[in-house]
């Protein structure tokens, strides 16, 4: 899960506002990516908050359940990814298309404004959603740093530390341009990669000195749950067309992204296991809560939460395009931009629990973007080629999504409204 640039620009201040048919993105010259650093760009794109939930999530959907989940999850948002890749390749190579750059770009080519509009509305949700349990992990892990239990000012601890972060946000989601954001963004990935390496060495380290008894498969309940939250981990279907464009060898991208998507799963597993064994029952659901007082602890928890506090104007972009765009002429607003970082701030402070609103955005959102309409626009472009068995995968696999998408979405709100645990 990281930065989605499904249906957003990289310049904010076009020379005439923009066309319901206007490409998404720029096309100024730029340099191709080599197979190194796309494979480092695709994982930073998919890699983020959600690992943080797994450990969690293998404790109750069990860790054999949990560690197929991932490799399945992994195997199909790669073949999801590829197909919008051979989708826009196929409409491109045919006449009277311009160049498509963007997961909105596609979805309008393919089914019109229709399409467009369901790319934006599900990129604005799952974008918010990421922003939501941002704030969400960064309110516990501040009252589990402090381990506060008072109300300050009237306020739980927790509703205290995410309005504090209120005006800050309010003044960097005020940046117009994401070229001044770049910075922000390099230290967040810095942070966030040292902040999973040294968990992942302290967990290994608390298992090898104590052993938990552990379960390897949980009912069927939790295997929606665990399902949204692999979905949500691995999120990151909007950025396969602009990393297919930058790349140097094309015809590459499909090895390249398939490399990366088995070692982020290799990591994700290592990772939820490694987390679950080490704490057994006790994990919690998030898995820096386990990790005690001490000061390596502490630095990591807080490190963690400046990552997360400086990301969250970076995934907010999208959505302020796509708003924008539609409400504001696609030039810049900043009360709507004001209005729509309190309304996160706000969905925050209802809910309480990361992991399940993990799987909540997995499920409700991260389903229908990355398993639903790939295969759809998929199909309809492909419709007169790919015969029955190209029809009954394409099919099959938006039944999946949909399928996974309301049953997740139904265990997921089960979870936060009336928690079992």
């Amino acid at each position: 899960m990281g930065f989605e640039a499904g249906s957003s620009s990289n310049a904010l201040k076009a020379p005439s506002p923009p066309r319901e048919d206007t490409p998404l993105l720029g096309h100024s010259p730029q340099a191709l990516s080599s197979q190194a650093k796309t494979f480092a760009n695709v994982f930073i794109a998919i890699v983020g908050a959600g690992v943080l939930g797994l450990p969690y999530s293998f404790k109750r959907t069990g860790w054999v359940m949990n560690l197929l989940m991932i490799f399945f999850v992994a195997a199909l948002t790669h073949y999801c990814m590829m197909l919008l890749v051979y989708t826009r390749r196929k409409l491109e190579s045919s006449n009277g298309f311009s160049k498509i750059a963007s997961f909105g770009d596609l979805g309008f080519t393919v089914c019109g404004p229709t399409g467009r509009f369901l790319v934006d509305i599900l990129i604005i949700l799952s974008q918010a959603g990421f922003c939501v349990g941002y704030l969400i992990f960064i309110g516990n892990t501040l009252v589990d740093v402090d381990n506060l239990s008072t109300r300050i000012l009237g306020l739980t601890p927790k509703s205290f530390y995410i309005w504090g972060c209120l005006p800050f946000q309010l003044g960097l989601n005020s940046i117009a341009s994401l070229t001044h954001l770049a910075p922000l963004s390099i230290f967040a990935d810095v942070v966030d990669l040292g902040a999973i390496g040294v968990v992942m060495v302290e967990d290994v380290l608390v298992f090898l000195k104590q052993s938990h008894a552990v379960k390897a498969f949980g009912g069927v309940s939790v295997f929606f749950y665990g399902m949204g939250v692999a979905v949500y981990s691995f999120e990151g279907v909007g950025m396969a067309l602009p990393l297919e464009s930058e790349m140097k060898d094309k015809d590459k991208f499909g090895k390249v992204l398939a490399l990366t998507m088995a070692f982020i799963a290799l990591m994700y597993g290592g990772f939820g296991a490694f987390g679950y064994f080490a704490f057994g029952e006790d994990t919690k659901d998030m898995i820096t809560a386990n990790l005690g007082g001490g000061f390596v602890s502490t630095l990591v928890k807080l490190g963690l939460c400046v990552n997360l506090f400086f990301t969250l104007p970076i995934m907010m972009n999208p959505v302020y395009e796509i708003v924008e765009r539609r409400f504001w002429g696609g030039t810049y607003c900043l009360w709507l931009r004001w209005l729509l970082v309190a309304l996160v701030s706000l969905v925050a402070l209802s809910v309480p629990n990361f992991a399940d609103f993990l799987s909540l955005v997995g499920s409700g959102v991260c389903c229908a973007l990355g398993f639903v309409l790939p295969p759809l626009f998929h199909l309809k472009v492909f419709r007169s080629e790919i015969g029955w068995k190209g029809w009954t995968l394409d099919v099959g696999i938006m039944l999946l999504g949909i399928v996974l998408g309301v049953s997740g979405t139904w265990y997921a709100l089960l979870e936060i409204f009336f928690p079992t645990e």
